[in-house]
């Protein structure tokens, strides 16, 4: 063989050697590459960062795993900050009635020459401010502490629950003026906890009752729709903007025209429903078209 040929045969060798190895290590190379990638991509997801040319076949995916932990980082953002919002609002919704309740048993104590009118009167505004404080506090501890288990599955009658709901709420619906005719059709039955059921439609006519108008009507209605109970709340009031009403049912939300401290509880009745709804394999939505909304309970039918 002339020294040409060995050189050439030497260099053939060397580029097959060189060529296996980059096969061998390729895959090597290519993991390495990619976990450097999701290492930054998990140190900060939002940074827009450029996929290496050995990994722009799988580019799609890489890119589709870093837009969801921008997403997951952005709602944990968001869920953590509607927590810090729903402290300082708690906080001040205690403080409110608080200050009051001291406020007038100090006036009790230190003015004896009150007529026995006065100390009636101002004996009972210190209660009603110590029972806002009760519901407040309630409300919390629920949402917080909630057994998310379903014990009971009784039959429950849907629509005497919701005939004797609406007579308990007489006084309420008389205080504001609002009227409300139920349509409820008999015999609607499904299986599940009578209190907790109660409870849902407690919080959502409580809903509707303080963020109603004056002198409007309320609507309670409810009817059998295929192998479910449809239960329909609606009052008429200020309008939920469409943006907002797939979030009034999160924990740690409120909207912003709720917060009335005269309103409602902790602005925790709508989220404990859903919990409770959803334990039921129902739903729960609301819908808003100008100063009409509504709230749409669908619940299981007994089999």
């Amino acid at each position: 063989m002339s020294p040409t040929q060995t050189i050439l045969v030497t260099a053939l060798a060397f580029a097959l050697l060189g060529t296996l190895v980059l096969l061998i290590l390729r895959p090597t190379l290519r993991l390495r590459q990619m976990g450097r990638y999701l290492r930054a991509v998990l140190a900060d997801p939002e940074r827009e960062l450029t996929i290496p040319r050995a990994l722009r076949n799988v580019g799609g995916e890489l890119s589709a795993v870093r837009e969801r932990l921008a997403l997951q980082q952005e709602e944990q953002r968001q869920a953590q900050r509607r927590k810090q919002d729903l402290i300082a609002f708690l906080a001040h919704d205690l403080k409110t009635p608080l200050t009051s309740v001291l406020g007038y048993l100090e006036l009790l104590r230190d003015e004896p020459g009150l007529s026995e009118e006065q100390r009636s009167k101002y004996t009972g505004i210190a209660l009603s401010k110590a029972q806002r404080l009760e519901e407040l506090v309630g409300e919390f501890f629920d949402i917080n502490t909630m057994d998310l288990t379903l014990d009971k599955r009784d039959p429950v009658q849907i629509s005497f629950l919701l005939e004797q709901l609406a007579d308990e709420f007489y006084p309420l619906f008389a205080a504001k003026e609002l009227s409300c005719v139920p349509e409820i059709e008999p015999h609607l039955v499904v299986e599940g906890d009578g209190d907790r059921l109660a409870r849902v439609f407690d919080n959502v006519l409580r809903n509707a009752v303080s963020y109603s108008t004056p002198s409007s009507p309320v609507g309670l209605a409810a009817h059998r729709e295929g192998k479910s109970v449809v239960v329909t709340i609606t009052n008429e009031g200020l309008e939920i903007p469409e943006g907002e009403l797939s979030n009034i049912f999160e924990k740690f939300y409120r909207l912003d025209a709720a917060r009335s401290t005269s309103t409602g509880g902790a602005g925790l009745g709508l989220a404990i429903a859903k919990e409770i709804v959803e334990l039921h394999g129902g739903t729960i939505r609301a819908e808003s078209t100008g100063t009409r909304t509504a709230f749409v309970i669908s619940l299981p039918l007994k089999k």
